[in-house]
């Protein structure tokens, strides 16, 4: 049978959690994920879960109730996702005046602790010292991104939902009224489709003729096999350059989003890492905002950026063996999150853009589901 009340295509963290949340209100489910394995920008992520980010009424909830269901989703998955509590250290760079920084962070509803140089190195032996002035000091969940995709879906499927690999050709309408959509194998009928690829939905909804404030990012790191090593922290570079190129490149989006193309709009290395329970490392980040979902990126000249970044603040990490990856990663401008019923199609909503993906998908996954059952907005308006 190909008949659903609900059809949502990626199965990424955003698709597998609104997914599970669906099918607990009774609606016949279907994912669809265009992948046989996992590999997308969920898994090619930290897994951190910054629930001290909150800086309004909204986010601050969402933060609160975020990191609470964490400390019960194991029990309610019956899956290790092998989440724990740890630091996270924002190492602030030697040519930086820790105060200044320190008072930057302020607006964030959990301050963060200022630690000197010792401090610093007292929580995380691993830094070299003598290329930081300092750090702040936060509180951070995390998890293991697949482990996380992976229970979900299995507790999906359990309550009768269904997870299909296959890539979705074209979303189907009927004038302006969903009616399902065609992958490379079936056709499949719906009256709601959410979108939870990422930056594929930009795509999607271009093909739709529809103008949203959704952007992508080429996001390059290391992902590395279990190491001898020890990092007892996560850590980061303190620094907001990433967040402030997209929001400035998100204000010149009728210039630079008219076409595909590959020119760099943006550039942004961050010479962090987090060691996953089983000893595997992710580490750096590059950033590159290019408007093109297939633009080459030279991998060789990308990894040897990210070693030698890891190298000034994280040396004996640097030349660990590990793998290199490309994957792209939505953002929106205004809100940290782009979710709601799109306007000019009946059926169709997009569930996507999160920045702190983590911590701000399972409660607003939550509030969601409950809003396109009982059409009832009780945290944020869901009408775009």
């Amino acid at each position: 049978m190909n008949n659903y009340d609900v059809i949502i295509i990626g199965g990424g963290l955003t698709g597998s959690v609104l997914s599970y949340e669906l099918a607990k209100k009774n609606l016949r489910v279907l994912l669809l994920e265009k992948d046989s394995i996992f590999n997308n920008a969920t898994v090619y992520s930290y897994g951190g879960i910054s629930y001290w980010c909150g800086t309004d009424e909204t986010t601050i909830k969402l933060c609160q109730e975020g990191i609470n269901i964490y400390r019960n989703l194991t029990e309610e998955l019956d899956y290790n996702i092998d989440f724990r509590e740890l630091d996270l250290l924002f190492t602030i760079d030697k040519n930086q005046d820790p105060e200044n920084t320190f008072q930057q962070y302020q607006k964030f509803h959990i301050a963060p602790k200022l630690l000197d140089k010792k401090e610093t190195n007292s929580l995380e032996p691993l830094i070299n010292i003598d290329a930081i002035s300092g750090s702040l000091r936060f509180p951070q969940g995390h998890v293991q991104p697949e482990k996380m995709i992976f229970a979900y879906q299995k507790a999906l499927m359990r309550l009768g939902g269904k997870v299909e690999q296959e890539l979705v050709i074209s979303v189907e309408k009927n004038q302006d009224k969903i009616i399902g959509v065609k992958t490379e194998k079936n056709s499949y009928s719906a009256s709601q489709i959410i979108l939870c690829a990422g930056a594929f939905s930009r795509s999607i909804l271009q093909n739709l003729g529809i103008n949203l404030p959704l952007y992508f990012s080429h996001a390059q790191l290391i992902m590395t096999p279990p190491a001898p090593v020890k990092l007892k922290t996560l850590v980061m570079p303190c620094t907001m350059k990433r967040l402030d190129t997209e929001k400035q490149v998100a204000q010149s989006a009728e210039k630079i989003w008219q076409k595909e193309s590959n020119t760099l709009y943006g550039d942004v290395l961050e010479a962090g890492a987090i060691q996953f329970l089983d000893g595997s490392f992710c580490l750096g980040q590059i950033s590159q905002i290019i408007p093109n979902l297939n633009s080459p990126i030279d991998s060789v000249i990308s990894e040897k950026r990210l070693r030698d970044a890891i190298a000034s603040i994280l040396p004996s990490l640097a030349n660990l063996s590990g793998k290199w990856h490309n994957c792209q990663v939505a953002f929106t401008e205004g809100m940290p999150f782009l979710v709601g019923k799109i306007g000019q199609i009946e059926g169709l909503s997009i569930f996507s853009g999160f920045t702190s993906p983590f911590v701000f998908v399972p409660p607003l996954a939550r509030y969601f589901a409950d809003y396109l059952v009982n059409g009832e907005e009780t945290l944020i308006s869901f009408n775009l």
